[in-house]
């Protein structure tokens, strides 16, 4: 069980739910119901082995993050997958109709491991071995096709090592899961940026261009997203994200939400591999993340 608060909600929930489904508790200390419920969960998730994450809110304390999920009565139970919200309930059910409520979403049994080449892949990369890394994790996807982290692992390194047909190649049985598959998404979101790009002769002078623009109009949204894109096709995330911020706080709605989808991407791009920790410990965040997830949240929350 850990307490979320607005500084952690994008890494403890969203995040997080797109590897297991996470169950966000919403409570308040002075409310009598959700004691009986809290020890519920929690004993629930100890009983599931891992087949669902339990967060606390207390909408007390963090009423941006109640109003966003349009808490009316505590305690509220919200069940979020890739994500998104999928379901929830009121009040203080007993253990059978929660366990119910459960049984219907949970996938079956432990969720899936990464196959054992892939940490092999993750060490060559630490060592530099980009050709070695990459044989291992073409031999995770072979082993396990369905294993949607391992190939999200292989495509992105072949983008990172400019072999983009080869990454299309490998992306293409899954390109029918990116509406839900928040990961592959973001990789698709990426290879469109770097298709976007396959006219522009002289990079510096588009963004030039771009820019100029953008001095004109400040809400000039397509050239500020079109420098994003390209900030974003030559790895310059944070000033791809910093544009993107800049179409939020004007207008978070803009065409569907593409600014904060893309921004998500380029967070689930930039992500690096979590270190291993000790049982029961939370792997750090790596800095920038961190604080590009904070700026995302500020600016969606207000």
């Amino acid at each position: 069980m850990i307490n979320v608060t607005v500084a952690n909600f994008e890494a403890e929930v969203i995040e997080a739910s797109m590897h297991t489904p996470v169950l966000v508790d919403f409570w308040a200390p002075w409310c009598g119901p959700c004691k009986v419920i809290g020890p519920l969960l929690e004993k629930l998730e100890t009983d599931y082995a891992g087949r669902f994450k339990l967060v606390k809110i207390d909408s007390d304390q963090e009423q941006q993050l109640a109003a966003a999920f349009g808490v009316r009565s505590i305690p509220t139970c919200v069940l979020l997958m890739n994500g998104q919200p999928v379901d929830g309930f009121m009040g203080a059910l007993p253990e059978g109709q929660i366990k119910a409520f459960l049984d219907k979403h949970l996938p079956e049994g432990e969720m899936p491991e990464a196959d054992a080449a892939e940490p092999d892949a993750q060490d060559a990369l630490a060592h530099g071995d980009l050709e070695g890394a990459l044989q291992k994790m073409q031999e995770a996807v072979q082993a396990a096709p369905d294993n949607d982290d391992a190939r999200f692992d292989l495509v992105k390194l072949l983008l990172e090592m400019g072999q983009d047909d080869d990454a299309k190649v490998a992306f293409a049985p899954v390109i029918a899961k990116t509406a839900g598959v928040r990961r592959l998404d973001s990789l698709q979101r990426w290879m469109n940026a770097r298709d976007a790009q396959a006219e522009v002769a002289d990079p510096d002078a588009r963004a030039a261009d771009l820019q100029a623009a953008i001095a004109t109009n400040k809400r000039d949204f397509e050239s500020r997203f079109a420098l994003a894109q390209l900030l974003m096709a030559y790895g310059q995330w944070t000033a791809a994200m910093d544009e993107l911020l800049e179409i939020l706080m004007r207008d978070k709605t803009w065409k569907e939400e593409l600014a904060r989808k893309t921004f998500i991407a380029i967070l689930d791009v930039i992500d690096p591999p979590k270190p291993k920790v000790a049982e029961g410990q939370v792997p750090p965040e790596d800095p920038t993340v961190a604080t590009y997830r904070r700026r995302l949240s500020s600016v969606v929350l207000s």
